[in-house]
């Protein structure tokens, strides 16, 4: 069985109550599926940096990693492929997403509830829910 590699981020801005948090959703040859940024691991790089590239490469956006915060999914994109991606928490200095258009459709940034609502997929469900108690925690600390 092959294995794939990926990282990426859970992105939110803080600069209005509630949190915002940025999704994106896919061109359609990609699935046209919400979910966050990512993308695969380049030789020689970290998982912080495929992280950093890929936020940057798909929506424009320079991020600051959460110390403190990873984990990983896994999932069979195809029935000989086990995919690992491994996400981060980000925080977003700017809300001025630039698109990359050969691979995001669209974005929004949404309240975490609303946010829920939005995925295509479980996993990504929860993902933002441990990103949320993430930072729920640190701000009652």
């Amino acid at each position: 069985m092959k294995t794939e590699k990926s990282c990426g981020a859970i992105v939110f801005t803080h600069k209005n109550d509630p949190i915002q948090f940025l999704i994106i959703q896919h061109r359609k040859d990609k699935g046209g599926h919400w979910d966050f940024p990512k993308g695969h691991v380049e030789k020689g790089e970290t998982e912080e940096e495929t992280a950093l590239r890929e936020v940057l490469e798909e929506t424009g956006l320079p991020v600051d990693l959460i110390n403190g915060f990873r984990e990983e999914i896994r999932y069979h994109p195809a029935a000989d492929i086990l995919k690992n991606v491994v996400f981060f928490l980000a925080r977003a200095s700017s809300e001025n997403v630039m698109c990359s258009p050969n691979e995001i459709k669209t974005y929004k940034w949404l309240p975490y509830e609303e946010a829920l609502k939005q995925f295509t997929f479980d996993n990504s469900r929860d993902l933002l829910k441990k990103a949320n108690e993430f930072l729920d925690n640190r701000k009652s600390s």
